[in-house]
């Protein structure tokens, strides 16, 4: 699973074109997909460990712009502590650079390093608190890296920082470029979640059609109309987004959550 596919992609090819390492791109990319891949499914523990390596990666962005060398991934000799208190001292690297974005990091490794869950004592498992925690604030990264990196105007920027942190669909999958919702639903909700799945943008009909299950494709044009009738998408010049009110819908029936 990659973040959101639309939002992955514009993400990737900003940050390579702002001239961030492809490995590190990519190994920051894959950790944080696998991370909320995880957490999506319930399988908290790991995510320390997936927390750990997108801490590394970002790092190594961080020492890039500011020291215009980071360490090689797989260098032994790489401590993120050193590296934050390195950056720290960086008097021409921005704040977010040099204190906001580390010291967030920190929390993040800090967790993976020193919370031994297996030898606590008081009887409270702290695996779910601490994933919800190392993910957020790698939500929170995320979108602090999108707005340093990315070319886009401040509304696309802004638009694509809410698909990255916000659009994750546990039971959604890819195959080929086209996602498959692992889930039956009635062919209404069966949209709506593919709406809130794509993002912002909306999809063409024609897309949407392709999407579907075969069964759903002679009617999608009227069950589309019979939803923005309701206000729950919007359709026009044959592109379907999803409302406010659709999207609300979508979580408050807790469409996107696996069986």
């Amino acid at each position: 699973m990659t973040p959101t596919g639309s939002a992955s992609s514009a993400v990737e090819a900003g940050w390579l074109a702002a001239g961030i390492p492809t490995d590190l791109v990519s190994e920051t990319l894959q950790a944080y997909a696998e991370a909320k891949r995880r957490f999506f499914l319930g399988d908290f523990m790991p995510n320390a460990i997936e927390g750990g390596r997108f801490t590394e990666a970002v790092l190594r962005i961080l020492e890039w712009d500011a020291k215009g060398h980071p360490t090689a991934l797989g260098d032994s000799k790489f401590k993120a502590d050193q590296v934050i208190k390195q950056l720290e001292s960086i008097a021409t690297a921005t704040d977010s650079i040099r204190l906001h974005i580390p010291r967030a990091l920190r929390v993040i490794y800090a967790i993976r390093n020193k919370r031994d869950t297996g030898h606590l004592t008081d009887g409270i498992d702290p695996n779910i608190q601490d994933a919800t925690l190392v993910i957020a604030v790698m939500d929170w990264v995320m979108a602090e890296l999108v707005r340093l990196y990315h070319s886009a105007s401040p509304a696309e920027a802004q638009a694509l920082i809410e698909e990255l942190v916000t659009r994750e669909v546990p039971m959604i999958e890819v195959f080929n470029g086209k996602p498959r919702i692992l889930k039956d639903l009635r062919a209404s909700e069966h949209v709506l979640v593919l709406l809130y799945w794509s993002g912002r943008l909306g999809v063409s009909m024609d897309a949407l059609s392709e999407w579907v299950p075969t069964g759903m494709r002679t009617n999608l044009r009227r069950t589309v109309n019979q939803l923005h009738a309701k206000h729950m998408v919007h359709f026009e010049d044959n592109v379907v987004r999803l409302t406010m009110l659709g999207a609300r819908h979508v979580i408050d029936k807790k469409l996107i959550r696996p069986l």
